[in-house]
């Protein structure tokens, strides 16, 4: 299992690029405070770097990565 990322939207995107809007509408996020479950994926983590600004992440159920220790 890869585990899942909470992401949280905190600011609003008022004021902000088309394209960074556009990413926080495809997480799923449509309001302030609202909070989606998504799997932790390199798709995923590179949507989240483009608004990081806006967005609060928190990993849950996550497994050990390569290399990593249990």
């Amino acid at each position: 299992m890869a585990g899942t990322l909470k992401i949280t939207l905190r600011k609003s995107t008022i004021g902000e690029k088309p394209k960074t809007r556009a990413t926080v509408e495809s997480l799923g996020l449509r309001k302030l405070h609202q909070t989606v479950e998504r799997p932790d994926s390199p798709e995923v983590r590179g949507m989240v770097f483009r608004a990081r600004h806006l967005l609060e992440v928190e990993e849950s159920g996550t497994a050990p990565r390569d290399g990593e220790k249990r």
